[in-house]
């Protein structure tokens, strides 16, 4: 197996981090596995798959949603064979149909290595306290 470099999976997060600050949808979900699984805090349940993450996503698009900013911060990565493991905090702001919000969370993403790249197959969003 194959233990990816740590600054390979900083590069992977912050890849997501970056799409995810410009709502960029596509290049955001590109870095999913079609298989990854989503836990956040506000879903009252697992996205089992990226595609019901995606229909989500578009729905609030549709309602007005949208990222004004989203920083990293505190990040650690822990390799192992096959893959990794990286959690952060981040502090989001968006604007909504209702208004501005912001928001501090802690995200931990799980990569794998597939061939040359790094891939997301989990990404959990718990509120930060």
């Amino acid at each position: 197996m194959t233990r990816p470099d740590p600054a390979a999976v900083e590069a992977a997060a912050a890849a997501i981090v970056d799409a995810f600050a410009a709502t960029d949808g596509e290049r955001y979900f590109a870095a999913f596995s079609p298989d990854a699984t989503f836990v956040f805090h506000p879903e009252p349940r697992r996205l089992e798959n990226r595609a019901e993450y995606e229909r989500l996503w578009e729905g609030w698009v549709a309602d007005g949603w949208r990222v004004t900013s989203c920083t990293s911060s505190d990040p650690r990565v822990q390799v192992f064979d096959g893959g990794a493991v990286f959690s952060h905090t981040v502090d989001t702001s968006v604007e909504t149909s209702d208004g501005p919000e912001s928001y501090r969370e802690r995200e931990t993403i799980v990569f794998v290595v597939d061939g040359d790249e790094l891939v997301a197959v989990h990404e959990h969003l718990s509120p930060f306290s």
